[in-house]
């Protein structure tokens, strides 16, 4: 049964659909089986891989909105399959405000398909509406990307009460898989700062690895693919194996350890966020 990840950060521009994209293509090429699923209606993670939906094709919106099936919608990549979005998407939200379960309706599709993959990774949009509560809904866990700039922890608030509101109502057992800084340039220290800052919030569940800034990374997604494919040999497609090697070892040792779920019972003082803490 997949392991089904949300990347997700109400914050705009923070690396979340580069690191759907290219964490998902390394998992690929360590020879795990891999289902991205773009439920972002900007579509970025699909063309990202270089797909470009054509009329009457099937995409995540019939999936959650027309009641076809998870496996119709699926489209076959390098390293990975792939449902893709589609700009119609933005309308889901007041579509599924007058739907019965409209917050299961993603993890219901997902159902059909869970059994043949080892990852499922699903890119949410930068906003807390309908489809990102479908997205933390239907996944175990959740992986925040955090770019080290000035305003990096601002909103956070905002997504972790989202998230102990899921955990609460809607999937008990959602947790926060990592925390992963982007945008990281050790040579500046506003980059180590943020780190620190960070580090000291979320602990352990920070990933060592840290996603540099870089030319090709950002490139990649102009020729519709995955830097591992655009340029094995750059430090970004490095950094995302590195970091796929990381998340593949803490789910092995979870399981040998049968790590409980955390879950948000502390208050940080200075802001009043909830602070993650495993139970």
């Amino acid at each position: 049964m997949a392991k089904i990840v949300a990347i997700a950060n109400q914050k705009g521009g923070v690396g979340k659909t580069t690191t759907a994209v290219n964490l998902a293509a390394s998992m690929g090429a360590a020879e795990r089986k891999v289902l991205l699923v773009d439920i972002d209606p900007q579509a970025n993670a699909s063309s990202g891989f270089g797909v470009r939906v054509v009329e009457g094709e099937k995409t995540i919106y019939e999936v959650i909105l027309g009641g076809v099936g998870a496996k119709e919608a699926i489209r076959k990549v390098e390293l990975v399959d792939i449902i893709p979005a589609h700009p119609r998407l933005i309308g889901a939200e007041i579509e599924l405000v007058s739907q019965l379960a409209r917050e299961y309706k993603l993890k219901e599709a997902l159902a059909e398909v869970a059994a043949d993959y080892d990852y499922v990774f699903i890119d949410s949009p930068p906003s807390l509406g309908l489809l990102t509560l479908n997205t933390l809904t239907a996944a175990d866990s959740i992986l925040i990307p955090i770019q080290c700039e000035y305003y990096a922890l601002e909103g956070l608030s905002q997504l972790l009460s989202t998230i102990r509101m899921v955990q609460k109502h809607l999937n008990p057992d959602l947790r926060i898989e990592g925390v992963l800084l982007t945008m990281f340039d050790k040579r500046l220290n506003l980059s180590n700062q943020v780190a620190q800052e960070v580090i000291s919030y979320f602990g352990e569940k920070v990933y060592e690895t840290a996603i540099p800034r870089n030319v090709r990374l950002s490139e990649s997604p102009s020729f519709g693919r995955p830097v591992l494919l655009y340029d094995v040999q750059s430090v970004g497609a490095k950094s995302y194996l590195k970091l796929a090697k990381e998340v593949i070892e803490r789910q092995n040792s979870h399981a040998e350890s049968r790590e409980r779920p955390g879950t948000l019972i502390e208050t940080h003082e200075k802001t009043g966020e909830g602070r993650w803490r495993e139970r």
